[in-house]
Order: C-alpha cells, then sequence, then structure tokens
C-alpha cells in the first residue's frame, strides 16, 4: 500500500486497476459538508427508512452495494428519485467478496480487495467533500437527528474535529412491534475531515478509522437508532459467533438479546417493548416518538438509582441554532414510569 501522505493513489495486491483507491482529499477550509457513505450488502428492506433522513442532512451521499441480491441499489436509487434527491446520490458496486469480521478479517491481508479495511477505504475514497460521515444500511435518523446532521455542516467549518455518536438498537419483531435495548451503547467516531490524516486501519476483528481528533462534537444518543430483524441473520458478516466477552462485550450482549427474543424469554432491565398505533409501521412510529422514549428511559434509570437533580444537568456537546437545541437542552422532560410487563418495559 502507498502511503497516503506521499501519494493519492493506492494499489491493491491482486493488481486490478479499476478498483485502486483513489483519494479525493480537501486539505483546504472548503465549506462543502458532508458526504454520507453506506456500504450495504441486502439492505433493500431497511433503506427505505434509511435513507430519506440521510439525504435531507447532508450534501451529498454514496451507497456502495457489496454484491445485493434482493435489489438494494435499484431500491436506493427509487427512493432519492421519489424524494426528489436524485442528484445527491451515488451508487457505487463493489463486487468483490469481502471478508467478514473476526478471524477472517484477521486472515485477510489489508491491501486486498477482499479486506474489509480495503474496503472502507475504497468506499471513503469517491468522497469529495470537506467532511466524511459513515452510516449503515440499518441506522435511521430521528426527525431531530436531521436537524442535528444538518447543523454540523457549520459548526464544523475551520475545525478539524470529530463527531461521534451511539445508536441504540431497535429489535423489529413485526410490522407493529419492536424492542430497544438501552444498554450500554459506547459513542463512536462517525464523521470526520475528508483529509489524508484519516483513513483505515486493520484491527484484530474490523477496520478502525484513524486518527482520533484532539476535539469531537457528541451527538444526542436520540439522533438515529439501529434496525435489527428478528427474522434475518444479522450476525451473517461475521466469520464467528463465539464472541468473548473481553473482546467483544457489545456483540455478545446483542447476540443473547437477539435470540432471548426470538425464543420470547425474559428480558433484561433496559429493554423497552415498543407497539405502534394500528396502521402506522413500527419504524415510522419510532422514528416519531423516539426522542421522548429516550427521555423517558433516562429519567427512569435516574429514579432506580436514586439520582435527582437531573433538571440542572447540562445540555448535550453538540449545539444548534434549531429545534434540535431546544430538545437538546431539556433532558430532564419525562412522562410517568412505564410498567414492567415481563418482557422489558412496556411502550406504546
Amino acid at each position: 500500500m502507498i502511503e497516503a501522505r506521499n501519494r493519492v493513489k493506492w494499489k491493491n495486491r491482486e493488481g486490478i486497476p479499476e478498483y485502486a483507491v483513489r483519494w479525493n482529499w480537501v486539505e483546504d477550509s472548503s465549506d462543502s459538508g458532508f458526504t454520507a457513505v453506506l456500504r450495504v450488502k441486502d439492505e433493500a428492506r431497511s433503506l427505505p427508512w434509511v435513507l430519506p433522513g440521510v439525504l435531507r442532512s447532508v450534501e451529498q451521499t454514496i451507497v456502495v452495494d457489496n454484491g445485493s441480491t434482493d435489489g438494494t441499489p435499484e431500491v436506493a436509487l427509487r427512493v432519492a428519485e421519489e424524494l426528489g434527491f436524485g442528484e445527491r446520490l451515488r451508487v457505487l458496486s463493489y463486487p468483490f467478496a469481502v471478508s467478514r469480521c473476526g478471524p477472517e478479517h484477521l486472515w485477510t491481508y489489508p491491501d486486498s480487495v477482499h479486506s474489509l479495511t480495503y474496503f472502507y477505504n475504497w468506499s471513503f475514497s469517491h468522497v469529495q467533500t470537506r467532511y466524511a460521515l459513515k452510516w449503515d444500511g440499518d441506522m435511521v435518523l430521528t426527525p431531530e437527528g436531521e436537524g442535528v446532521l444538518r447543523d454540523l455542516a457549520w459548526q464544523l467549518q475551520g475545525v478539524d474535529g470529530t463527531v461521534k455518536m451511539c445508536r441504540y438498537p431497535a429489535y423489529v419483531e413485526s410490522e407493529r412491534v419492536a424492542y430497544v435495548d438501552f444498554g450500554q451503547t459506547p459513542y463512536e467516531p462517525w464523521g470526520w475531515r475528508n483529509t489524508s490524516e484519516h483513513t483505515f486501519i486493520k484491527c484484530f476483528d474490523w477496520e478502525h478509522v484513524r486518527p482520533d481528533a484532539d476535539y469531537s462534537l457528541q451527538a444526542p444518543d436520540w439522533t438515529c437508532f439501529e434496525l435489527k430483524w428478528l427474522d434475518a441473520d444479522e450476525f451473517g458478516h461475521w466469520s464467528h459467533t463465539d464472541f468473548k466477552v473481553e473482546i467483544n462485550r457489545r456483540k455478545r450482549q446483542e447476540w443473547e438479546l437477539f435470540h432471548a427474543l426470538r425464543e420470547e424469554a425474559s428480558l433484561p432491565e433496559g429493554v423497552v417493548r415498543v407497539e405502534s398505533p394500528e396502521g402506522l409501521h413500527i419504524v415510522e412510529h419510532l422514528r416519531r416518538t423516539y426522542l421522548p422514549l429516550v427521555r423517558r428511559h433516562a429519567r427512569t434509570e435516574a429514579n432506580l438509582r436514586g439520582l435527582i437533580g437531573i433538571e440542572k444537568r447540562p445540555p448535550p456537546l453538540v449545539e444548534s441554532r434549531g429545534v434540535a437545541a431546544i430538545l437538546a437542552g431539556q433532558e430532564a422532560a419525562s412522562t410517568a414510569q412505564p410498567a414492567h410487563n415481563g418482557k422489558g418495559t412496556s411502550s406504546e
């Protein structure tokens, strides 16, 4: 692999020139905003919920399809056209089998077209705006989260910062029922400057962007949520499922909860059952009601732990000139504590 700071083209070990990594770094003080990059495979069911919010919130969106068989590229194009954002979307094809997370990834050379690391670098090399935004094909923005992303474009002008977000998983059982897991979910870097200083490197189980910036903005925890369909294989991108607590604690928890939900077992505290009104899909219902749901859970947790003074907590780090700022500063708002029903906490 050729050093990015010396050249803007990285070769792959297979010698396939059309899939060399040709970077489009923006080293100046451009105000061109964000490009969201989605690396997807068989996300046709999720994209109608995922893409609209992203297209409304960033300057450009790139969908990189990795061998989908369910019509994912066509769905992406249709959604963008129906919203009138066809000019904001690029759909690219990456036709190589990519190593799955875990041992398979570890055994693959990082400069191979089959490497997860190389796949990420190739995908992000098409970004031509000042900032790149990593986005997954199952992450759904809330209306308030859309405001946060739109505001980031001006907040980060002239700043070499990183945007960090967390996303709680929502396990979809049916068109009207889902379970949101409010367990510990770390804040991770999802947005960064499009420069030679920010590229993906190989780690043991997956890829990682480097480096972490000295300055970062932390988006509110109600910005988005992550879809997990209980009737699908949500762990197919892993080459093993023997998740060690010491290394993959969060993935282990997801694996256990996923199967507990399938088997209708009793759930741990922190899992909220959500049911939508008749005629409204559960994903759209979550999108509309996610912010108060997050607040209510935070208040319930505070009450259970005997915390007081939650009303005086400072707002999150992300600022906003619009509605997001007002909402971010109202973390104290809450409703009555929901009743426990044996399968987490019920919320309708």
